[in-house]
């Protein structure tokens, strides 16, 4: 099974509190069993609309299936991640 890197790249509505929801991005995502290299990332590319991004590293799809399943994933999206974020776009890949 293939190592998979996990990317999404965003644009917080106008209301959220940016430094308190990047907080809670590395908070509750990062502590995941089986997330490797969180990192959130500044947008500095004029040729988009997203301002920040989040990557992580799986060590197989089961891994990542996992983490999208776990308890702490389904509440962040829920409670943080849909009342918060204006607009994204998620990348999935494995290396060629």
């Amino acid at each position: 099974m293939a190592h998979i890197t996990h990317s999404v790249f965003f644009r917080l509505k106008d209301s959220a509190d940016t430094p308190a929801f990047l907080d809670s991005c590395r908070g509750l995502l990062a502590p995941i069993p089986g997330v490797v290299g969180f990192r959130v990332l500044k947008e500095t590319s004029p040729k988009n609309d997203f301002d920040w991004g989040l990557t992580m590293d799986f060590a197989n799809q089961k891994t990542y299936d996992d983490y999208s399943e776990h308890p702490d994933h389904v509440h962040f999206v829920q409670n943080l991640w849909i009342p918060n974020v204006a607009e994204f776009q998620e990348i999935d890949y494995v290396e060629a």
